[in-house]
């Protein structure tokens, strides 16, 4: 089987890269814009690596120039953490958009891609895919707006999709701006405080390395096609008592200077996921 990862060289692409190489079977193709990051990789002699660029012209056949995978997962988007910024509807939907139809139109016939939690909108509690979702950011609403995009691709061409609303996620390897990123660098200086906010906002969080298993279990997978799968835990988690076991685990104590920081605009204050399609996807396997 030959699959093409998008945006390899990102957060969760790295680890999912890293995941399916342990798999002998599996043709591995690996995308990024930028060869030259790709190269610190530890998989980059591993696998077929073609440079690409979505702002470039789309107009070639991009199915034949990935060697013509039979499944695609596709992680690639630019422009985080910040969600408010147009440039998520005005540059990246389009962008990728086109992208996704150049293969499909060509003859992919499986793609996975992964969408936000933040496509729910501002809605508190247990989040389950049959909810209408209503996104509030720009992020957001682009990626919900892709999202129908494959419902209206998939009337027109033979092919199947599936499309991941992914929750919280920590590890190595995660943006510097990140919280648990923030902490380890407040360690690292041996800070006496920490700001952050009140803490009181409900999370779920996975680690990224089981995000990534989830992520190719669920491209594989055919229990669930054209529709929305949940990434989560189901276990939602204060941010204060997440920073609070880190500090546990590393032994490290410093106070917390709580209420520093507003709470953000652009999430409910307390949500979490349902993840009773993957438990069905995992049990299924």
């Amino acid at each position: 089987m030959k699959i093409l990862v998008t945006g390899a060289t990102g957060f969760i692409g790295n680890y999912v890269v890293d995941e399916l190489l342990k798999n002998t079977s599996v043709e591995l193709i690996a995308t990024s814009r930028n060869i030259k990051k790709a190269k610190e990789f530890n998989w980059f002699n591993k696998v077929k690596y073609i440079q690409y660029d979505l702002d470039d012209n789309q107009d070639e056949d991009l199915y034949k120039l990935f060697n013509q995978p039979d499944k695609v997962i596709h992680l690639a988007w630019g422009g985080l953490p910040n969600y408010n910024d147009l440039m998520h509807i005005e540059k990246n939907l389009i962008n990728h958009y086109k992208f996704v139809k150049n293969l499909v139109m060509n003859g992919l016939k499986d793609i996975t891609i992964t969408g936000t939690c933040l496509e729910y909108g501002m809605i508190n509690g247990c989040l389950k895919e049959s909810l209408i979702p209503a996104p509030s950011n720009s992020y957001a609403i682009a990626k919900n707006s892709m999202q129908n995009f494959m419902i209206e691709l998939e009337k027109k061409f033979d092919f199947n999709y599936k499309w991941i609303r992914l929750f919280y996620m920590y590890g190595e390897g995660q943006s510097k701006k990140s919280l648990l990123s923030l902490l380890d660098s407040a360690i690292k200086n041996e800070d006496t405080t920490f700001n952050m906010s009140r803490g009181e906002q409900l999370r779920d969080f996975l680690h990224v390395g089981e995000v990534a298993k989830n992520i190719i279990l669920i491209s594989l997978q055919s229990i669930y096609t054209n529709e929305v799968i949940n990434c989560c835990s189901s276990m939602p988690i204060s941010i204060r008592s997440l920073v609070e076991n880190y500090l546990n685990e590393k032994k490290y104590s410093l106070k917390l200077n709580l209420g520093f920081y507003p709470y953000p605009d652009y999430e409910p204050m307390a949500f979490w996921g349902d993840n009773s399609k993957l438990k069905e996807i995992k049990r299924g396997k």
